[in-house]
């Protein structure tokens, strides 16, 4: 910041200070009241190159050889157990990679991928993950990070230790970038509703002063307009004057977070953006803080970004009458390390304890690093890898190896969800709807939620339609779909171009089978952002649904051209190729699919399908066991591998497949029709017509089924039943079975003569 200068030099040195500004930074952004942080350094040297070393300032950066301190040459090697997925770090040039393969049918290396790490998210204090930018703008995570501890090492990214992971698919959201880095330039509507999050060509790299300080814009403007100290001061502002609580708030925009597992932590006020947050307000106008509920068994959670929120359960934060704040420990320009961190911390304790350690006397044992024992390093529980500074200050040592290894968890947390931050909420419709939405935003507390929801919404009638959206999702979740439309449509008479409910109405009229009605809300949805990989995907399913095979056929493709990396488009195209006859572009599609997510249970047991009809069954067979594996409750897989083993005359074995099939799914006619024939072909005709009867009353017109059920009739001596059945069969419009049950029906007839 400027000091007060005389009046009498204050023009030349304001003039001195305006040209290193001009001479030594770039151009500010036009139009945005924020500015290239570098410009921050012209007239404040010291404290940006301190700042630059601290965790802050190497919060994101571009991947280039000066940056980076990993060892690509030696061990950049991984394979994750979990998943059967090999990694490898590649260095070329001044360019760095990260390849994953696996071994596929036969032992052959398959699912390859290779892609170009273009940023680095975090400042290996902690961690450090790698960013993809793709050509359509987006910024996808990858799924190996680099930690510190044990002297550096590769390891899965956050949320990755486990064999259902997103690999090269999880999007880097506005939430992500919010924190770790400078605000970047938007491109212009997608910071709306449902917008898919892009980024600019370039962007800043590193939180800069303006996070702290807020936009810098009008400050420099008044240093190159020579105005007086006092007004170039006002320009910006200076944390340090303002009150405890919203000093707090400047680091808390970050580094508050009850939990990163399912609650939701964290809500953004519907009326902000992404990037609209300024120090200096109150962080609960734009953001508010949700925890679980008292006595629900998670108070001493420790994770990754819980360092105000253990700091705030301290006896000496409680205690010290807004006196401690984090840069009572943390100076905010600089960061002390080694011997001086230890020096400074144990300063900061004594500011308060030092009386207190003199009256010990002897009875506290000699310690200068005050923090090994009150702030103990711990293993974090949701980055498992990661080992950082327990911020709750206890008075004793927790028991117990704070370091141990942890395994990945998934939290699934069912009960209240209560207001963490601020304290408390003015009555108000904001207060009453946000608190609703907390219960229901991740189904914690579903049903309760749902009722307050509704009231919440008959009390205060909000136009925002994004409260009515949460009360159609809450009610999808709750398996009530018919609910779920009714106010995906009460949203939209609030906001007719409101994307979400749009491209989920389209979705639930296409589940409930009303597929004109949802290619109704899809085309419109996709007139709202023509560009939306989800809504085009979306719209292609329906059009394929309807039977509009070309239609569905350039939609799909319209939506991989937005999004190259989508499996379930690349799937959905694959399924309609298949309709369509188009044998090799269905496989290659599948395949795709498969080499993006090589998860996707059901990109496997399409490519399956589209195997055993080019007759190569053991390959199919390979993908359908593997769609079984990945997806064991699904009925659809054992029944096509069934259905395959029959038709190759393993019949013990595909026995076994449909009968799981009709386990999971009992009222599956085609699984029943086979399991009837399998029955039959042994001779059990009363098995049979058992299994034939379920069929038709999941599907009483069912011709395959019918023409069984006549035929086990006929078995059994009911020559009467069996006319009733052969005749529907006979008489059935689809072809499967027609002629054969005309056949067995004029056989009985000719019988009776």
């Amino acid at each position: 910041m400027l000091r007060r200068i005389p009046t009498f030099g204050g023009g030349i040195i304001l003039a001195l200070l305006a040209t290193a500004c001009a001479r030594r930074a770039p151009a500010p952004r036009a139009g945005s009241p924020y500015v290239d942080g570098r410009q921050c350094a012209g007239c404040h040297p010291a404290h940006w190159k301190t700042f630059r070393e601290t965790g802050m300032g190497r919060s994101f950066f571009r991947a280039v050889p000066a940056n980076m301190v990993e060892n690509f040459e030696r061990g950049a090697r991984f394979t994750h157990p979990a998943s059967g997925r090999h990694y490898q770090m590649i260095r070329r040039g001044d360019r760095y990679f990260l390849r994953r393969s696996q071994t596929g049918f036969g032992g052959a290396e398959t699912s390859v991928v290779e892609q170009e790490i273009h940023y680095v998210m975090g400042s290996g204090n902690h961690a450090r993950s790698y960013l993809h930018r793709t050509p359509q703008n987006r910024l996808v995570q990858m799924p190996l990070t680099w930690y510190p501890d044990k002297g550096g090492y590769w390891a899965m990214s956050p949320g990755y230790d486990r064999a259902d992971h997103l690999d090269f698919r999880r999007k880097i959201t506005y939430d992500c970038m919010f924190c770790h880095n400078s605000y970047p330039e938007i491109p212009s509507g997608r910071d709306g509703a449902g917008a898919d999050p892009l980024y600019p060509d370039k962007l800043p790299e590193g939180i800069d002063c303006q996070r702290c300080h807020g936009p810098g814009r009008a400050h420099i403007e008044a240093v190159e307009q020579r105005r007086a100290p006092d007004s170039v001061r006002a320009a910006i502002l200076n944390p340090a004057r303002l009150s405890a609580e919203r000093q707090l708030d400047v680091c808390m925009q970050c580094h508050l977070e009850t939990t990163s597992f399912a609650l939701p932590n964290s809500i953004q006020r519907y009326e902000r953006g992404a990037f609209s947050f300024r120090p200096g307000e109150p962080l609960g106008d734009y953001l508010l803080h949700f925890d679980h509920a008292p006595g629900s068994g998670r108070a001493d959670k420790f994770e990754i970004v819980s360092s105000a929120y253990r700091l705030r359960q301290s006896a000496c934060f409680q205690k010290s009458g807004g006196t401690l704040l984090c840069t009572t420990c943390h100076p905010p320009h600089q960061a002390p390390r080694g011997e001086q961190a230890v020096e400074h911390y144990r300063a900061a304790c004594l500011k308060c304890h030092a009386e207190s350690l003199r009256v010990a006397g002897g009875r506290h044992p000699p310690q200068r690093d005050c923090l090994a024992c009150h702030m103990p390093k711990r293993r974090t529980e949701d980055v498992i890898h990661a080992v950082m500074t327990d911020h709750r200050i206890q008075r004793r040592r927790p028991t117990g190896d704070p370091l141990a290894p942890l395994a990945e968890r998934r939290d699934t947390y069912r009960g209240e969800v209560v207001l963490y931050y601020p304290a408390s909420l003015a009555p108000s419709a904001g207060r009453d709807l946000y608190l609703a939405v907390a219960q229901v935003g991740q189904s914690s507390n579903l049903k309760a939620g749902i009722a307050q929801l509704e009231t919440a919404l008959r009390t205060h009638q909000p136009r925002d339609p994004a409260f009515y959206f949460d009360l159609a999702q809450a009610y999808l979740a709750d398996g009530r779909p018919d609910r779920a439309i009714a106010m995906y449509e009460a949203a939209l008479e609030r906001d007719a171009r409101f994307l979400p409910a749009l491209r989920s109405l389209g979705a639930a009229w296409l589940k409930a089978g009303n597929r004109g009605r949802a290619v109704t809300a899809l085309e419109q949805a996709h007139a709202v952002d023509p560009r939306d990989p989800t809504t085009l995907h979306e719209l292609g399913r329906a059009y394929h649904e309807l039977g509009r095979g070309p239609e569905a056929v350039a939609a799909i493709q319209e939506a991989l051209r937005a999004d190259p990396d989508f499996p379930e488009a690349h799937d959905t195209l694959g399924s309609v190729y298949f309709q369509m006859g188009e044998r090799p572009k269905a496989e290659e599609a599948h395949r795709e699919a498969i080499r993006l997510q090589p998860d996707f249970a059901s990109a496997h047991g399409n490519l399956g399908n589209v195997l055993i009809a080019n007759g190569a069954f053991e390959e199919a067979s390979y993908h359908y066991q593997a769609a079984i594996r990945l997806a064991p409750v699904d009925p659809l897989p054992r029944y096509s591998y069934g259905a395959a083993l029959a038709a190759r005359g393993r019949f013990e074995e595909a026995r076994q497949q449909i009968e799981a099939a009709v386990r999971l799914k009992p009222d599956f006619a085609e699984a029943r029709e086979i399991l009837g024939n399998l029955f039959a072909r042994r001779g059990d005709w009363r098995g049979a017509m058992g299994h034939y009867q379920e069929a038709l009353r999941a599907q009483p017109e069912f011709g395959r089924a019918q023409l069984g059920l006549g035929t086990a009739l006929a078995a059994l001596g009911d020559f009467t039943g069996a006319r009733t059945h052969l005749g529907k069969a006979a008489s059935n419009p689809n072809p499967a079975g027609r002629q054969e049950a005309a056949e067995l029906l004029q056989a009985l007839q000719a019988e009776r003569k």
